[in-house]
């Protein structure tokens, strides 16, 4: 039997990020350093635990909560 060819799909997206960090190898540190900045962050319980116990519920529809008062 003769090999068989799988071409896998990748969008022009994807090529373009690959070539982007070959050509400038130096931004896969930003975007981890940028990463950190908003996601890598370790949580507080404590305050975590302090915003849940100060939460106020919601109305159930709050546009229109004029018409209440």
């Amino acid at each position: 039997m003769g090999k068989i060819v799988i071409d896998i799909y990748e969008s022009e997206h994807t090529k373009f990020m690959r070539e982007l960090f070959k050509q400038r190898p130096h931004l896969v540190e930003q975007q981890k350093e940028a990463r950190a900045i908003w996601w890598d962050k370790k949580v507080d319980l404590e305050t975590q635990k302090h915003f849940k116990e100060a939460k106020v519920p919601q109305t159930s529809y709050v546009y229109f909560d004029w018409l209440q008062k």
